[in-house]
């Protein structure tokens, strides 16, 4: 898809050029002056006359009139240039994209150089263009009858940069790698539950290891009733489907000791149980395995770009619905860890199938843990939907995920667990926890639950309640990150 070119841009035939936009004040010189000259200065009048703005985050599309062989200019702007940088470009190539859409684009001609500045370079520049651009271009169309209007896709790229063209091409598959994953996991999440079973959550993860050489296993409930799966199967004992503990394992070398850990929440429609949600509140549970998601999304990254390091992913998928089988609450369950549990809300189920699915990924030699869940509605309470909860037991790895968080631009916030946090979540006077120890710091009561079955494994917590249903997809492109970085041993 991408061809990437040391050479003249103005000659290029494509739907559309993108260009970004300094404004400084903005004047077409440099990288831009050929530009400029073959509109005969009439750029610069669309300028001074407000037509196309270099403001941050504005956007604008022009016809090129038979100036250019290309068809459009699209123009991204960027701001000031020393105040700018990856999230800017990626903000303003969002917005170009979102406008250049509408124009049914089948190729495109990028002027890269247009986005470097002192602080991002051409790799950067490339990686954060195509990411945003990929990202911008995902629809879910659902189960809607097709019209008769072809589908046009974007099928040809072309990248002019003065920079090593053989780097440039590989930041441009990062950037378009990123945003795919991510857009997996935003159709899987958006796809209906009757549709999104954990049997299907199966089907594409082991799709995923066909395509990519993972080794997969997938524990059916006979599977986990003979190691005793206890808190996963009570979840899962009300449903007429199967559930499934679907593990991927990336092995790109013989040594699989300290493995970095993936654990996504994979209900896949939550009612509540007979802790039954509200009539408003149960709409759109189809999105409560946006953690399953967001895992099966970073692995198919992982898959692409092949890092060096040992990956795993644990995934506990079932639904959550009431019948004469379903859990009651004041029920009393034991765990895969060998901990009971005192069920005191059926609702707060996520905690429960993540229990033993974090438990099962210790055994199979997980060395750092991170859990992905849209876990408590009380992470929405305290941080809204901008923001990402997490809590930790080990405060270097935080630092290692906070660190990936930064640079994906997916925010996330700390919150503390206390021992006194920690003496309620065992406040049962029948068993050694309790699943809803009460509404007040219920963020921190779901979260802290896990933890007690992650125990001295470096773990992270994320609750992505409100974060995925902002921006769906949410956490995939951080764990990728993570990923491809070198993580440190504790």
């Amino acid at each position: 898809m991408f061809t990437v070119k040391n050479g003249p841009f103005t000659e290029t035939a494509a739907d559309a050029v993108l260009v970004g936009l300094f404004d400084k004040p903005l004047k077409f010189e440099g990288v831009l002056e050929p530009l400029d000259q073959a509109f005969s200065g009439n750029l610069t009048e669309l300028v001074k006359n407000g037509d196309v703005s270099a403001k941050k985050g504005e956007a604008a599309i022009v016809p090129t009139l038979g100036y250019l062989q290309a068809k459009r200019l699209v123009f991204a702007g960027l701001g000031k240039d020393k105040e700018t940088d990856f999230h800017v470009i990626h903000e303003a190539v969002t917005k170009a994209a979102k406008l250049a859409e509408k124009s049914g684009l089948e190729s495109i001609a990028v002027i890269l150089d247009s986005f470097v500045t002192e602080n991002v370079t051409a790799v950067e520049a490339a990686e954060a263009v195509f990411e945003a651009w990929f990202l911008a271009q995902f629809h879910y169309t659902g189960y809607r009858t097709p019209g008769n209007e072809p589908e046009k896709l974007l099928t040809s790229v072309l990248v002019f940069t003065e920079s090593d063209p053989a780097e440039v091409k590989a930041a441009c598959k990062v950037g378009q790698t990123m945003a795919m994953g991510t857009n997996t996991a935003r159709r899987l999440t958006a796809t209906p539950s009757n549709m999104m079973t954990a049997s299907d959550l199966a089907d594409h993860a082991q799709e995923l290891a066909g395509r990519y050489k993972f080794e997969i296993e997938v524990l059916e409930r006979e599977d986990m009733e003979k190691i005793g799966m206890g808190a996963f199967l009570a979840v899962a004992q009300g449903s007429v489907a199967p559930p499934k503990m679907i593990t991927l394992k990336y092995k790109p070398h013989e040594d699989w000791e300290n493995v970095l850990t993936f654990v996504g929440k994979g209900i896949t429609f939550d009612t509540g149980g007979y802790s039954i949600k509200s009539k408003e509140g149960i709409v759109g549970m189809k999105t409560d395995m946006g953690g399953a998601a967001a895992v099966l999304g970073a692995m198919e990254i992982i898959g692409e770009l092949q890092p060096d390091q040992p990956v795993m992913a644990v995934i506990a998928a079932t639904d959550n619905v009431i019948s004469a089988n379903a859990f009651k609450p004041d029920d009393v369950i034991t765990s895969l860890s060998g901990k009971t549990i005192e069920i005191k809300n059926t609702d707060a189920e996520g905690r429960l199938v993540l229990a033993d699915a974090v438990t099962y990924a210790k055994q199979q030699r997980a060395g750092k843990i991170i859990d992905v869940a849209t876990l408590t509605g009380g992470v929405i309470i305290a941080l809204g939907k901008d923001k990402t909860g997490a809590i930790t037991n080990n405060e270097p790895f935080f630092e290692q995920v906070l660190e990936a968080s930064r640079e994906s631009g997916e925010m996330i916030w700390q919150l503390p667990l206390t021992e006194h946090d920690k003496k309620r979540i065992r406040s049962s006077d029948v068993a050694d926890l309790n699943n809803s120890p009460g509404r007040d710091g219920h963020a921190i009561m779901g979260g802290g639950f896990i933890g007690e079955f992650a125990e001295d494994t470096p773990w992270v917590h994320l609750d992505i309640a409100g974060s995925a249903e902002m921006s769906p997809g949410v956490m995939t492109r951080t764990l990728a990150i993570l990923a491809l970085s070198e993580v440190e041993s504790e």
